[in-house]
């Protein structure tokens, strides 16, 4: 018996939950096919909500953002912390598992468990999990949302008990006193800012000369110095390390030849689309070199009425972007006139201790597209609510056209610029200059006055030229 459906959604994440949602919103009969036995995809389940999480709790159970102002020593029992770490995570977990579930309910889209295949004349077929039994499922259209997963390369003995990707470090449930982690990314540096504000001895290995290449110079270099001022080792432009077990445990050899020896190692470099199993050359549907499914500007794939969206088709393998790329996925596959086009200009948020923000273009970007431009810097440093928290180190940096004022890209480090760039990106959405900072009032003491203080130091450096 076949089953059908307007749309059949495969995978539960992000892309997948929007998409099932937008559809269902407009009187669509969606299916969610996901494998896994909560939905929630990756970023629910054992990636960015998790990890996030868990930076929270380490900061708050240490007290790590207070020890500088208020002379507090902590003395932490290390498997209690472990315990406290593990079970706040595991709860948020369930919280955000639940709240993707009632969404998909709410919105009457059918949750189906099991492992997908794509089948003829746009079908998939779905073995359960738990009996092993088939169903046939058909849409009007198939959207393949299916995420991503940490890369391994060969290289790495991940079947050693000690290393860990991005995912399976949650699963660490005894106190260690040092870890190597390789890859300067976003993920590496918020675990390895994380594991450092809980005590442990990191270092941190990146072939590159900088960590968060894809970042604003500057934001990069005082990021690596505020990790440093933490007590993190960083070893940037030296290669990989390289992994292996001896007699006397875990051994990560450099570039240089240096051996480090630590309790454990985390690599963290790189995501992998999850198109195995999915029977994708048999339906038609196009993968590059690195396995990510190919798609146009309306996220159609190389096959007639199926579609993809989300990690699965490559950068920026962002939740917030993939969320939108569903939504307009959807509204494509089936004719829905609401969403035509995701954000240009999506925010980009590195949850490191301190945190790094940005939108819009770099310094760097804007002297490559030959435009002149200047700069102005508001640092926490001054800002009295910095101050009050404990928290100044970082800045607020605003990036614009030289002549016109117009804004062109915003850079923040500190404790929340995830939260604080989307002023800028309204700002940068509208087309406005930094004049709006200068004539907006803002409630003060507010870290947001670092806006107005940028933009009041970029007029000054015009007006010294």
């Amino acid at each position: 018996m076949v089953e059908r459906f307007d749309m059949v959604v495969i995978g539960s994440g992000p892309a997948g939950e929007k998409a099932a949602a937008q559809a269902a919103y407009f009187g669509k009969r969606v299916a969610v096919v996901e494998r896994s036995p909560s939905p929630g995809g990756a970023v629910v389940l054992n990636a960015e909500i998790p990890s996030k999480t868990l930076r929270e709790t380490a900061l708050y159970v240490t007290g790590f953002r207070r020890r500088d102002v208020y002379g507090l020593g902590l003395t932490l029992d290390p498997e209690a912390t472990v315990a406290q770490l593990r079970a706040r995570t595991a709860q948020v977990i369930e919280t955000t598992a639940d709240a993707v579930r009632r969404n998909l309910e709410r919105h009457a889209v059918e949750f189906i468990r099991g492992e997908a295949r794509l089948g003829s004349d746009r079908t998939v077929h779905v073995t359960s999990l738990d009996a092993g039994q088939e169903r046939i499922l058909q849409g009007k259209v198939i959207l393949i949302a299916t995420g991503s997963r940490p890369f391994r390369p060969p290289s790495v003995p991940f079947d050693d008990p000690d290393v860990y990707d991005s995912e399976t470090v949650l699963d660490i449930d005894r106190p260690f006193d040092s870890m190597v982690v390789v890859g300067g990314g976003a993920v590496g540096c918020e675990y390895a800012s994380i594991f450092t504000a809980l005590g442990v001895e990191v270092t941190l290995v990146d072939s590159g000369e900088r960590i968060l290449a894809f970042f604003d110079e500057e934001i990069s270099q005082l990021l690596a110095r505020a990790f440093s001022s933490m007590g993190m080792r960083l070893v940037l432009g030296g290669g990989r390390a390289e992994v292996s077990r001896e007699p006397s445990g875990l051994s990560c050899t450099l570039a240089s030849g240096e051996e480090i020896r630590p309790d454990k190692v985390l690599f963290a470099s790189g995501r992998v689309g999850n198109v195995e199993g999915l029977g994708l050359e048999e339906a038609g549907v196009q993968v590059d070199t690195r396995n990510r499914i190919v798609v146009d500007d309306e996220f159609r794939t190389s096959a007639e009425s199926i579609f993809a969206a989300g990690d699965v088709i490559g950068p920026p393998a962002l939740a917030s972007v993939s969320m939108e790329q569903g939504r307009v996925a959807a509204c494509y596959a089936l004719g829905i006139p609401f969403k035509e086009t995701v954000d240009p200009m999506p925010p980009f948020g590195v949850y490191a201790v301190p945190e790094a923000a940005m939108v819009g273009l770099t310094e760097e970007d804007a002297a490559a597209q030959g435009i002149e431009h200047e700069v102005g810097r508001g640092w926490f440093a001054g800002n009295t609510r910095a101050t009050i928290a404990g928290a100044t180190d970082g800045l607020v940096k605003l990036v614009f056209e030289r002549e016109s004022r117009k804004l062109l890209g915003v850079h923040i480090l500190g404790d929340h610029a995830a939260e604080l760039v989307h002023q800028g990106q309204a700002v940068l959405n509208y087309g406005g200059s930094i004049d709006y900072f200068i004539h907006s009032t803002f409630n003060a003491p507010t870290e947001s006055e670092a806006y107005k203080y940028a933009a009041y130091d970029g007029l000054q450096r015009l007006q010294a030229q």
